[in-house]
C-alpha cells in the first residue's frame, strides 16, 4: 500500500487544524478546517475552506466561510462539511462563549449551520440550531431521511464527558432532543461519528481519558432515539474517529492514536491512523467478536506535535482521499491530504 501526502494549506503565520472534506456533486473536492491563534489559544478563529478540482493533488487559496471571532467573545471550534440530497453544502460547527479550556455548561456552545448552493463560492449567514456542546458531527441522514446531529458536553455532576444529539424529521426545520448516547460513569466519552449500518445505528466515541483506552461504540435500532450501552470496539487509543463505509461495503474509520502513560505529556499526539473493519463487527455486541486492521497513516516528529482530526472521501476508483492536521515542520500546524489505495 502506498500513501501519496499533499499539501492543502500551509500559512506559516496561523495554526490551520481540524480539517474535513466532502466531493461535491460537481467533482470537486472542498476542504474546510479552522484557522487560530493556537490550539490551546483561541483568542482568533475562523473557519476556512480550499477546493481541489484534480483530486486533491493541488489546491486553491483558502477562502472564509466564517467571520472572525477576533475580540467577539466567542470562539468556532471544530467545522464538518458535507453536500445535503438537495445540493447544499453545510457546515456544522460549534460556537463557544469564552475561552479554550474554561468549563462550560451546554448552554454557553451552540452549534450552528453554514449553508451554501454554489458549491462553496458563498455562504448564508449561520443558522443557530437547538443543539448545545462542542465538536459536532457530521449530520446523520438515516434511511427514514432523519437528521441527526451529535455534539458533547462536560457533565459536572458525573464528572466526565457525555454524548448527545439532536433529531430532525423535517430537514433541520425543527429538532428534537437531546438524547443521550453515551453516558458511563468511570468513562469520559465524546466525539461521536454516527453511521447507518444495515437497519441500525452505531455511534463511535472516542474515551478521553488519556489513558490509551480502546474506541467505544453504542448501538441504536429505533432511529437515534435509544442506545445501547457502551461497549469497547478494538482500535486501542483512538480519538476523534471518522467512520463511513468504501463502496465495497467495508467499514473505514480514520483516527489520532493517543497511547496514553508517561509520554503522552511531551508528545501527546504523535500518530494518526486508519482502520479498515466490517458491519458485523459493528454490529458485535462484544469486543471479541470484533476485528480491525490498523494502517499508519502519518507520523509527527515535532516537538510540539499535534493532529489528529480529519475526513475521508472515496472516488469511484476505490482511491480515498483524506485530511487531517498536522504540525511536522510547520512552525504552527498546516493541513495535509493522503491518497492512498486499499
Amino acid at each position: 500500500m502506498k500513501i501519496e501526502k499533499y499539501s492543502i494549506s500551509n500559512d506559516r503565520d496561523t495554526y490551520e487544524a481540524f480539517p474535513d472534506i466532502t466531493r461535491t456533486t460537481g467533482g470537486k473536492l472542498l476542504c474546510v478546517f479552522a484557522e487560530c491563534t493556537h490550539h490551546s489559544d483561541r483568542d482568533y478563529t475562523r473557519i476556512m475552506i480550499c477546493e481541489s478540482t484534480d483530486r486533491g493533488r493541488t489546491w486553491s487559496q483558502k477562502t472564509a466561510v466564517s467571520e472572525s471571532t477576533k475580540e467577539s467573545g466567542y470562539f468556532l471550534n471544530c467545522p464538518r462539511i458535507q453536500q445535503l440530497t438537495d445540493g447544499r453544502l453545510v457546515v456544522v460547527v460549534d460556537r463557544v462563549m469564552g475561552k479554550i479550556g474554561e468549563d462550560k455548561s451546554r448552554e454557553k456552545s451552540v452549534i450552528v449551520l453554514y449553508f451554501s448552493s454554489d458549491e462553496g463560492v458563498t455562504w448564508d449567514e449561520p443558522v443557530d440550531t437547538p443543539a448545545r456542546g462542542i465538536v459536532p458531527d457530521k449530520i446523520c441522514v438515516t434511511q427514514t431521511g432523519r437528521w441527526l446531529l451529535g455534539a458533547h458536553y462536560n457533565d459536572l455532576d458525573l464528572g466526565h464527558l457525555v454524548q448527545q444529539l439532536w433529531y430532525s424529521d423535517d430537514k433541520g426545520q425543527s429538532w428534537q432532543g437531546p438524547i443521550t448516547v453515551a453516558k458511563k460513569k468511570g468513562l469520559s466519552l465524546c466525539e461521536v461519528s454516527i453511521l447507518p449500518v444495515k437497519n441500525k445505528l452505531v455511534a463511535f466515541l472516542r474515551e478521553n481519558s488519556f489513558i490509551g483506552l480502546d474506541c467505544f461504540k453504542t448501538i441504536s435500532d429505533d432511529d437515534g432515539e435509544t442506545w445501547s450501552e457502551p461497549v469497547e470496539f478494538p482500535l486501542p487509543g483512538c480519538h476523534r474517529p471518522v467512520a463511513g463505509h468504501l463502496k465495497g461495503g467495508s467499514l473505514f474509520i480514520t483516527y489520532r492514536f493517543m497511547q496514553g502513560g508517561k509520554g503522552w505529556l511531551g508528545h501527546w499526539t504523535q500518530n494518526f491512523f486508519a482502520a479498515i473493519s466490517d458491519d458485523e463487527s459493528a454490529l458485535a455486541e462484544k469486543r471479541k467478536d470484533a476485528w480491525t486492521r490498523i494502517i499508519p497513516v502519518d507520523h509527527d516528529p515535532s516537538e510540539v506535535s499535534d493532529l489528529g482530526y480529519s475526513g475521508w472521501v472515496q472516488f469511484d476508483d476505490g482511491e480515498i482521499y483524506i485530511v487531517n492536521y498536522i504540525v511536522d515542520d510547520a512552525p504552527k500546524a498546516q493541513i495535509r491530504g493522503y491518497s492512498l489505495i486499499l
